[in-house]
């Protein structure tokens, strides 16, 4: 197999990753944004309305892994195309919904396309660039992602100034017939197991995380205690019958096989762990900003901007650098000027001058994004080249625990601290950083017994 395509159907394959990578992350950020619209259009409760957003949470879920297992077999690529068509045809369905259930059906449909986007992407990547150039195509894909984050809730606002919510969702249907013109031609071919798919797996991975992401954000809103407690006993039972039944399988949809190899192992550990804290951070600070300093909704969203900004900056500067440098010590680094930054946020007096916010939120953005690049890569270039899948479908799935799991922490924090649960979950959030800047520097004395592979 060739190492990465040649110009220009490199920039080509690039393109069709990058637009799919803009159509998942602005279609979470201006859902979030759309809530209060949406909930008075369909005359929905704001409780019942968070479905919206919960519904498309839970589906990518649940089906990055099982996708990602179908990407081996059947080729990244068609897994790819097949996602971006059902996430088109999701968003025409989301922009012609008119009723709560409708509308919650529809981004269930979307949650599987986009995780049909998500859960090769990394995969892809891998086949595209050459791998001495692996770490730049990362930083740039961390790049677009965090560009997208920046400007998700600008381009919700000006959609939502000039017309009804059903647009935001619209927009996705010409970008994302954009995207599939461009993959059906550059994508590249990539080899194809000969295992069959395991279907029981793929149930069992569905409960595992569905009933796991379930208990904690019932936890984290007061749901009964036996309810939470059965859930989260569910999620355990079903995550031991997964793992027994992954011991036996060379390329198990749990990828147990790669989690044994210590740099792919603390890579993911680093990551659930570091995600946690950026969701700490994000889900907490606007209350802080908003309740406790009195901010308004447009200064706060100004003051989100830095930190994706700052990512947006230094991703493909960490990119570059992760093709040469270990990942350990780039996410080491990163991580401890990320910790620094969430120490200055939590320390924030009551009446804090805007420099004195706008510098911590940017320095904690250069720590993450310091970080992402080289920890994608070791993920990925850890996997055995034929487990790309694998590597790829945890990568994201290790994303998403840490972020739900963030998002959980902030919810008991409030209940727990009530008017100080924002700094309280700024402190967690410092501590998080700091036990994965211990991780990631962990890597460099495991590095040479875990190895990796090309």
């Amino acid at each position: 197999m060739a190492d990465g395509l040649e110009q220009p159907q490199r920039f080509w394959g690039a393109l069709t990753i990058w637009l799919g990578l803009t159509l998942a992350v602005l279609d979470g950020a201006i859902a979030n944004v759309a809530l209060p619209a949406i909930a008075r259009d369909v005359h929905a409760a704001p409780a019942a309305a968070v479905w919206v957003v919960n519904a498309y949470l839970l589906a990518v879920t649940i089906s990055l892994l099982p996708l990602a297992a179908l990407g081996e077999r059947h080729g990244y690529r068609r897994v790819y195309w097949g996602g971006l068509g059902v996430f088109i045809l999701a968003s025409a369905a989301c922009a012609l919904s008119r009723t709560l259930p409708a509308l919650t059906l529809a981004r269930v449909l979307q949650g599987f396309g986009a995780a049909g986007i998500m859960s090769v992407n990394g995969a892809l990547v891998r086949f595209i660039y050459p791998r001495r150039l692996m770490g730049r195509g990362l930083g740039l894909n961390s790049m677009v992602a965090s560009a997208s984050a920046a400007a998700g809730p600008t381009v919700a606002a000006g959609i939502l100034s000039v017309a009804p919510w059903q647009w935001l969702f619209a927009i996705n249907v010409p970008l994302g017939i954009l995207a599939l013109a461009i993959a059906a031609r550059a994508l590249p071919p990539t080899p194809r197991s000969a295992q069959k798919f395991d279907i029981v797996s793929a149930g069992l991975n569905a409960l595992t995380f569905g009933l796991l992401i379930i208990g904690i954000d019932g936890a984290a809103h007061g749901q009964g205690r036996l309810v939470i407690a059965g859930e989260l006993l569910g999620a355990l039972a079903a995550g031991a019958a997964l793992f027994a039944r992954q011991l036996s399988q060379t390329a198990p949809l749990l990828p147990v096989d790669l989690l044994r190899i210590p740099l792919f192992g603390l890579s993911v550990a680093t990551s659930i762990t570091t995600f946690a804290a950026q969701s700490l951070a994000f889900v907490s600070l606007p209350f802080l900003f908003e309740i406790r300093f009195g901010f308004s909704d447009a200064r706060t969203g100004l003051l989100m901007t830095p930190w994706p900004v700052a990512v947006a900056v230094i991703a493909p500067f960490a990119g570059r650098l992760a093709d040469r440098y270990p990942a350990g010590l780039l996410g080491g680094i990163g991580l401890a000027v990320m910790t620094i930054g969430l120490s200055f946020l939590a320390l924030l007096p009551n009446h804090p001058a805007l420099p004195a916010i706008i510098a911590p939120m940017a320095l904690s953005g250069l720590g993450f994004g310091f970080f992402n690049s080289p920890n994608n890569r070791a993920m990925l270039t850890a996997a055995p080249r034929e487990r790309s899948g694998g590597a790829s479908g945890m990568l994201a799935t290790a994303r998403l625990l840490g972020q739900t799991t963030g998002a959980a922490l902030v919810a008991l924090c409030f209940a727990f601290a009530h008017a100080r649960g924002p700094k309280l979950a700024l402190i967690l959030a410092a501590v998080a950083a700091l036990a994965a800047t211990a991780a990631s520097l962990s890597r460099l004395s495991r590095a040479a017994s875990g190895g990796t592979a090309s």
